[in-house]
């Protein structure tokens, strides 16, 4: 028998035990009460509505065919996408434009490996007590003695009872600890990792608390357990949700992302998601429901440089990186107390370091623009620079080689780290995501002291700090910022707040062939995101519309919906559109060659800036492709007022190849500028997943 996920949508009106009903759809499809009980794993019933439950494939089906049954899935395991991006953001620790009173009421859940409390990030001095919203706990464990002001809840989960070492909230892998710090650690001066980025770490919002929902171990990210943080979390009264985890895009109601998170978003709450570490190549994007803020990892203006000096002279800058060489191939007398250099990009440097090498130089292109902590003293080079120093080794009968200390340096920024997963998305076709980007490369952030700072077995080091990179680094950046605008703006939807965001970020300084493929509307620009002008809200009624223009049936969106009310697509008011929704961005996906370029956006923007004001529409079109926007001036005469507009897109027939063509509008009325990104991308390709 398999673990499955039985989702039955919003929780009952009537207060009647799910449990209960829970009980009897197991009973009805296995036919024994004992059996049934055994079966059972989990019943989720304080936010939404379903069970867990070990189920054979007949049952699978019965329960399936239940009126009451949205959606039956098997659990599966997902996977973790794993100081100075502050003020590279725009946010400098002494900001005087911060709300912190307002600030310090916000609870940020993050869903991840759990969290190292006695990390100076999470110091709780000047820290009141818990909201009084606040419902969760703070359950102890193993490494884990209680919470503290900062921190003010902390749980655990372990449906499957997989063997995961010590069951405790206390974070035993390091990333939870980092992710959390990055959202909102307090101000740690003269923070580094072994002196390597020096300086002051801290969270984009350094005044809110902090909830940990630990869901991921070791052995990955269960789907039950995901949903049980989601659950947790939405009744507890976190304000927003930061999960930096993914796993392949599927039906909305059979992910367990799109299910937590939507109702979050009925309840108010936003979630941030990463997504996803498989760039550079297109289709890889995670995490993709649109009431989820999807972020993609950019960089900040900051790299880390390991000199590496040949005994002929030639120096050569890199980065600290992976190394390569085959497992068995290299005799422990000719490396011990030698720098070996090593073709390839493999991860084999404990091997040299067991034969008791001294260094490691490796040659590679890919991933050039990340840097990842390691064991021993190494370096990365670019393969033509590999092929410099391999004439060199040969050229002299005792090759020389200096491996420097690591060292900070500058370098242009934002762009798109290469790791960072690329769209287009395979489940809502017209939208766009990913929706932003946030810094994700060489982050310094918080760390674990349980385990080493790198996987390496042979490593003993532990650190206060680490340097990390992934979505899962750029998704509480994002969720910081959410966490920033929201202090301005408590009131704000979790749409409204997105919508800011999206449509105040920075476009990429360096782009890549995909565009807004890779970064979405761009680089989050928290501090004018307080005041975007506009804002593209979406009501519950909206998603709904969407959700029936994508294909879901009534008695599944009734269920989702909750209440007494039959519900029928057919008589609810259509969603509009190529898209159907109100989204800041516009996207349109085509993989019918015989098709003409031909989309239609129809979009609400509600007045949150000047109560009086006049806003011009200006259209940037990719060469053959016409954009029209009607009307093209929007007039307000009050605040919260909504003016409707249209954008029609008409180009020519969809040629051979893939092609990504991007436009843009943007709304101004000389004091705010309001940017939504229109991308069109056509292929004549099979789509490769």
């Amino acid at each position: 028998m398999q673990p499955y996920i039985i989702y039955m949508g919003e929780l009952p009106e009537a207060k009647t035990s799910v449990e209960d009903k829970h009980h009897s759809l197991l009973m009805a499809a296995i036919g024994d009460e004992e059996i049934a009980r055994q079966a059972k794993i989990y019943s989720y019933g304080k936010s939404f509505n379903g069970f867990a439950a070990r189920l054979l494939p007949h049952e699978v089906q019965k329960l399936s065919d239940e009126d009451v049954v949205m959606s039956v899935f098997a659990n599966k395991k997902r996977k973790l996408h794993t100081t100075r991006s502050w003020d590279f953001l725009g946010m400098p620790e002494t900001s005087g434009s911060r709300n912190s009173k307002v600030e310090s009421d916000i609870i940020i859940g993050i869903l991840d490996t759990g969290i190292y409390v006695n990390a100076p990030s999470f110091d709780d001095k000047g820290f009141g007590p818990a909201p009084a919203k606040w419902k969760g706990k703070c359950v102890k464990g193993a490494n884990f003695t209680g919470c503290n002001n900062k921190v003010i809840g902390a749980k655990y989960f372990n449906l499957e009872n997989a063997p995961t070492g010590s069951v405790t909230p206390a974070d035993d892998i390091g990333h939870g600890t980092h992710t959390s710090s990055i959202a909102a650690g307090v101000a740690v001066k003269g923070a580094s990792f072994y002196g390597i980025a020096k300086g002051t770490a801290r969270g984009g919002a350094s005044s809110a608390h902090i909830a940990m929902y630990k869901v991921c171990s070791k052995n990955g990210c269960s789907d039950m357990d995901l949903l049980a943080g989601f659950d947790e979390a939405i009744a507890d009264g976190v304000d927003l949700i930061s999960v930096s985890i993914g796993g392949p895009s599927t039906d909305f109601f059979s992910d367990p992302m799109a299910i937590g998170s939507f109702h979050a978003m009925k309840r108010g709450i936003l979630t941030s998601c990463s997504g996803g570490n498989y760039g550079p190549t297109e289709y890889t994007i995670e995490n993709v429901a649109p009431w989820i803020m999807t972020v993609a990892a950019s960089s900040i203006d900051r790299k880390f440089q390991t000199e590496f000096k040949l005994g002929n002279g030639a120096s050569y800058d890199s980065h600290l990186n992976a190394s390569a060489c085959d497992y068995g191939s290299l005799s422990q007398h000719k490396v011990k107390g030698r720098v070996v250099y090593c073709e390839g990009y493999l991860s084999q440097d404990d091997t040299i370091k067991q034969l008791g090498g001294v260094g490691l130089v490796a040659s590679g292109d890919s991933l050039a623009d990340v840097a990842f902590v390691v064991s021993m003293p190494r370096t990365t080079v670019s393969n033509k620079d590999g092929e410099k120093i391999d004439r060199y080794i040969n050229s002299t009968k005792y090759p020389r080689a200096v491996i420097s200390k690591t060292r900070t340096a500058k370098m242009n920024a934002p762009f798109i780290a290469s790791f960072s997963s690329r769209g287009p998305q395979l489940i809502a076709l017209n939208i766009l995501k990913p929706d932003l980007a946030a810094p994700g490369l060489d982050i310094l952030a918080a760390y674990s002291k349980l385990p080493p700072v790198t996987e390496d077995p042979l490593d003993k080091r532990h650190a206060t700090f680490n340097i990390l990179s992934g979505t899962s680094m750029a998704c509480p950046h994002a969720v910081a910022a959410a966490a920033y605008v929201k202090s301005f703006h408590p009131n704000w939807s979790p749409a409204a707040i997105k919508s800011a965001l999206m449509t105040t970020a920075m476009p990429m300084k360096i782009k890549d062939e995909f565009a807004e493929l890779s970064s979405g509307s761009g680089q989050i620009n928290p501090v004018k995101a307080v005041h975007p002008g506009l804002v593209y809200d979406i009501t519950m009624r909206s998603y709904i519309s969407f959700l029936c223009k994508e294909g879901y049936n009534g008695t599944t969106i009734a269920l989702l919906a909750g209440g007494k009310k039959k519900f029928n697509c057919s008589s609810f008011r259509p969603a509009h559109g190529t898209d159907g929704l109100n989204y800041p961005s516009m996207h349109l996906q085509l993989t019918d060659t015989s098709a003409s370029i031909s989309a239609i956006f129809y979009r609400t923007v509600t007045n949150v800036g000047s109560a009086k004001s006049l806003y011009k529409a200006k259209v940037t079109a990719p060469e053959g492709v016409s954009i029209q926007v009607v009307p093209d001036t929007l007039k307000f005469d009050k605040l919260h007022e909504n003016r409707s507009f249209k954008v029609v897109v008409k180009g020519g027939r969809v040629k051979k190849g893939t092609h990504i063509m991007s436009g843009s509008l943007e709304w101004s009325d000389s004091r705010h500028r309001v940017k939504s990104p229109i991308l069109i991308f056509t292929t004549d390709q099979p789509i490769m997943v």
